[in-house]
């Protein structure tokens, strides 16, 4: 199939591992030029240098998303390189666990606020553009109250389930102006070095009952939840809006 993404521009933030970097890849390896931040300068240049070996334009800065100044200047910046702004994910995440107001504000400022002022700044661009699409990362944790989640989760899912809310009201409001805006909230996903690694390692008994809890017996990889995502931002999604695609190997039990 044909993604239609030949071309188009896209905004990734967290995009310098994970499924940040897997969602950025799968977009340049569409032909998408692609403009991505994080907080480490040096992950960020090794990720352009991978986007740009695909074949198209890339551009990056190192940026901590929970400073709206420089967030907002990452977008203009972005913008400039790539010449406009057809596609935004917001997929960084403070991945900020726990019942203190600290852990709350944490993932407020990162994962709600981040992406509200993300999708401000780069509305004005989105809205030139033909095929303006808007996609979050939330998470399995913002939909259900599972026994994969501990209540000391509670903060994480909380914001998360405050994105999926804005999103959907978002959706609504851009409609008419033929933005779309979704969604995608992913199960457990592994990668080297990332959360569920560091859990295999120092509590491998956990991590076995973790993956013993998911249908198809194991997590997801990031390129997984990347090809959900380069889909539904797509032109090849473009009916495909207000919706909270769960990519999780069937563990959560909502209809």
């Amino acid at each position: 199939m044909d993604l239609q993404l030949a071309g188009k521009k896209a905004l990734v933030t967290g995009a310098s591992r994970g499924i940040g970097r897997a969602i950025a890849e799968r977009l340049a390896a569409e032909g998408a030029n692609v403009a991505i931040c994080a907080r480490n300068a040096e992950t960020v240049e090794d990720t352009v240098k991978e986007l740009e070996s695909k074949g198209v334009t890339a551009w990056g800065d190192a940026v901590d998303v929970r400073d709206t100044t420089a967030l907002r200047d990452w977008v203009e910046g972005a913008a400039a390189a790539l010449g406009g702004i057809d596609i935004l994910v917001a997929n960084a995440s403070a991945l900020s666990f726990g019942l203190s107001s600290e852990a709350f504000h944490a993932a407020l400022d990162v994962d709600l606020i981040h992406t509200v002022t993300a999708v401000e700044a780069a509305m004005p661009h989105i809205e030139q553009s033909r095929s303006g699409s808007i996609v979050a990362i939330g998470s399995i944790g913002g939909v259900e109250d599972s026994e994969l989640n501990s209540y000391t989760m509670v903060s994480y899912g909380a914001i998360k389930a405050a994105l999926h809310f804005y999103i959907k009201s978002l959706a609504r409001t851009v409609a008419p102006k033929g933005i779309r805006a979704n969604v995608i909230s992913p199960g457990s996903t592994f990668f080297d070095g990332g959360a569920w690694d560091q859990i295999k390692k120092q509590e491998p008994e956990r991590f076995q009952n973790a993956v013993k809890m998911i249908p198809m017996g194991r997590m997801a990889h990031p390129d997984e939840i990347a090809n959900v995502v380069a889909f539904t931002a797509s032109p090849a999604a473009s009916y495909v809006t207000g919706l909270n695609l769960v990519v999780d190997g069937a563990f959560t039990r909502r209809v």
